[in-house]
């Protein structure tokens, strides 16, 4: 008899790397939305909910692996996809402004792809703090990156548990099934 239950308790967000990057990431930004743009312009709600949705749809996604990884995939994926277009603003912060950005064989980029992977969450928000503008957006274009490749990773577990255990309905017959059979 299957002793799998049907309902996998999935454990807490907060666990999860890339949740905790996507709450830097949030963080950083409405520091720098605010910091970079006139009150009022459009741009600085954008940019927060964009770093807002990110996060938001992995807490989302999380909890909705319990009975639907289908689901669970779905928003994931949204949390990339709002990641990308933040990625996107602030590329276009840099452009517009003409300042450069990292390139990835540069020291900077190599030291923030570093602090990104090892420092706390705290400590570079306090330094993104002090820093110019165009610092905290390659900053956090690089810390978008090292999200981006989590959330892919991710994904790629996720799919994997699908076509492994199939979705919720599949698991649910197989249970009755099973249980019919006892």
């Amino acid at each position: 008899m299957n002793t799998t239950p049907l309902i996998k308790p999935q454990g807490d967000h907060r666990n999860l790397i890339c949740y905790r990057k996507a709450e830097l990431i949030y963080d950083i930004t409405y520091h720098f939305a605010h910091s970079a743009y006139v009150r009022g312009d459009r741009t600085i709600d954008q940019m927060v909910q964009a770093a807002r949705s990110g996060k938001q749809n992995i807490v989302e996604g999380n909890a909705n692996i319990e009975t639907s990884i289908e689901m669970g995939i779905k928003l994931i994926n949204i949390a990339k996809a709002s990641f990308k277009e933040l990625l996107a603003d602030y590329e276009d912060y840099l452009r517009i402004n003409d300042y450069e950005q990292w390139s990835a064989d540069s020291d900077k980029f190599i030291a923030m792809r570093k602090l990104g992977i090892e420092a706390s969450n705290q400590s570079i928000l306090d330094i993104a703090k002090t820093r110019p503008l165009d610092t905290i957006a390659n900053m956090t274009i690089i810390l978008l990156k090292q999200e981006d490749y989590l959330l892919h990773k991710l994904l790629t577990s996720l799919s994997e548990q699908f076509l492994g255990e199939g979705g919720f309905k599949e698991k649910m017959h197989r249970m009755r099934v099973d249980r019919r059979g006892k």
